[in-house]
């Protein structure tokens, strides 16, 4: 996420340092000097800053939770920008909220808690459903939606667990469209720079799959929106740098979720808002850090740009395919991978475990999202076979509502009554038989166990029905559907004990993993009757 900031510093003639715990960081390569320093060090980035030759004139971050250590280390050397107790406000969430409150903010009900003991009853009056978080974390890190008072608990110790100082706040969930919105604060003069809508999905948790800059507004909803963001701004203190809010709309007007003292993180300040507006606003905030004035923030031009993200159900990572089509997209602009051939992977708790981001543009809102959706569905994560932990997430019976499904599906108890017919094919490995008699090639039959399918109209982040699904992959994997019960409301006879018991395998790898889960279960067959 610094990348732009040092590439538009270079172009301005400046010197540039990086500081980071990790050396081999993306920027390490790109300053002029690396100094490796655990951002959490603040004495330490102090020193090394005071050591330097020449001393930094000015001190920035962009996209990160370390907006207090740019203010610490900017107040220690008399630098520009925010003050530390304002960076501090907009990063412990309990002070934040604690603003907010006292200044009269839109902002949900808390409670900070630093135990389990005793949760249920603290946040007794709040109502659920709830959201537990880390009051000191970013990216969605250890963030849990919750429905009852059974599930507190737990909640609050695992996000504990993302803690830096061991506190969580626990308050009322928002409903509500989520908008997120970068700005621009010099001489208190606060300038909006952006609103994006963002798309979240696979609750209990909070999963950004993408965002759209800008967001489709009408004037009084966005009026709503930037008025209490920038009552929120106020009440933080941030008066000279930059500031990123999370804000909801609900029935009853904006709310405010989370400000930031900095740019927004997720390729929106440094990638979607230069892309959509023709207007670098790092360059705005940089200025800022070295005690220059902004500049021109007015848009060039206008545009929308569509980011989203691709992710994996668990496994080790075989290979990636599909990944020079998507970069040939018309309108795709970047394509960012975060993962390699032979990475175990995971499906995402929070927004720092996805597998990449796809970056689109034009002049138009459907040629955004149509060149993002197409070049999403060239990139293939194809998955080693035969794997524990992904039969386990395709094929194990589920007991909870934690476990995610990549296709929402409103006939829940067809899942369930498809989870209770296939309880006795427990791995991929006993549906062999299917092909093993006319080899690897074989055609797998389909019959349709999952009575409702064609009527499920829920698209996934992809922008994929699951009729779109079943399309592709029956194309794809040389399948054959069966219609036998295209009509039916209950579960077929078992005709046949091999072919039953795939199809079966082959609607839960669907609704549970995707177009990905189904390669997997062919290929995990494939690979079995190779070998035997």
């Amino acid at each position: 996420m610094q990348l732009p900031a040092i590439r538009i510093a270079h172009r301005s003639g400046w010197r540039v340092y990086v500081a980071d715990g990790n050396p081999d960081c993306p920027g390490a390569s790109q300053c002029d000097r690396f100094f490796p320093v655990d951002l959490k060090d603040t004495k330490g980035l102090v020193q090394i800053a005071r050591d330097a030759d020449p001393m930094p004139t000015g001190v920035f971050t962009a996209g990160t939770d370390f907006s207090a250590s740019v203010a610490y280390v900017a107040q220690e050397l008399h630098l520009p920008g925010t003050s530390y107790e304002s960076a501090l406000n907009a990063s412990d969430k309990a002070r934040m909220r604690g603003c907010f409150s006292s200044q009269h903010v839109p902002s949900p009900e808390f409670r900070e808690l630093s135990s389990v003991t005793g949760a249920e009853e603290a946040v007794r009056g709040l109502g659920y459903p709830l959201v537990v978080k880390p009051v000191d974390n970013m990216g969605a890190r250890g963030v849990q939606k919750v429905e009852t008072a059974e599930g507190i608990a737990a909640a609050v110790e695992q996000s504990i667990r993302y803690s830096r100082s061991g506190r969580v706040v626990v308050e009322q969930f928002i409903p509500g469209r989520e908008y997120s919105i970068d700005a621009i604060v010099w001489d208190g003069e606060i300038t909006i720079c952006g609103i994006a809508e963002r798309h979240i999905y696979f609750p209990p948790a909070f999963i950004e799959m993408g965002h759209t800059i800008p967001a489709e507004l009408s004037a009084s909803i966005e009026g709503d929106l930037v008025d209490v963001f920038c009552r929120g701004v106020r009440a933080l203190g941030i008066s000279n740098g930059a500031a990123k809010g999370d804000i909801f709309h609900t029935g009853d007007g904006a709310v405010i979720g989370e400000i930031a003292a900095r740019l927004s993180g997720g390729y929106m300040s440094g990638w979607t808002y230069p892309y959509a507006t023709g207007h670098e606003v790092t360059a705005a905030a940089l200025n800022i850090a070295v005690g220059l004035p902004p500049g021109d923030l007015s848009p060039k031009r206008s545009w929308v740009s569509a980011e989203r993200a691709f992710l994996s159900i668990p496994g080790t990572l075989r290979q990636i395919d599909g990944v020079a089509a998507a970069r040939a997209v018309p309108g795709v602009k970047e394509l960012f991978l975060r993962v390699a051939p032979g990475d175990s992977v995971r499906f995402p708790r929070n927004n720092v475990e996805k597998c990449g981001n796809v970056i689109a543009s034009a002049s138009d809102r459907m040629g955004a999202f149509s060149a993002a959706q197409s070049a999403l569905r060239c990139i293939e994560l194809r998955l080693e076979p035969n794997r524990p932990e992904t039969d386990e997430f395709l094929f194990s019976p589920r007991t909870g509502t934690t476990d995610p499904h990549l296709f929402e599906v409103k006939a829940e108890s067809d899942i369930a009554a498809l989870d209770n017919y296939r309880k006795s094919f427990i791995t991929v490995r006993e549906l062999t038989a299917i092909i093993r008699a006319s080899g690897a090639n074989a055609r797998f039959p389909v019959i349709e166990p999952l009575p409702r399918w064609t009527e499920e109209t829920t698209l996934n982040w992809m922008g994929m029905s699951l009729a779109d699904a079943v399309g592709s992959v029956v194309q794809l994997h040389s399948l054959e559907l069966l219609g036998e019960n295209t009509q039916g409301t209950s579960l077929p006879a078992r005709q046949n004990h091999e072919s039953d018991a795939f199809s079966c395998a082959f609607w839960l790898a669907l609704v549970r993993g995707g177009l990905q889960g189904v390669r997997y279960l062919i290929d995990s067959i494939r690979a079995q009757v190779e070998v035997q």
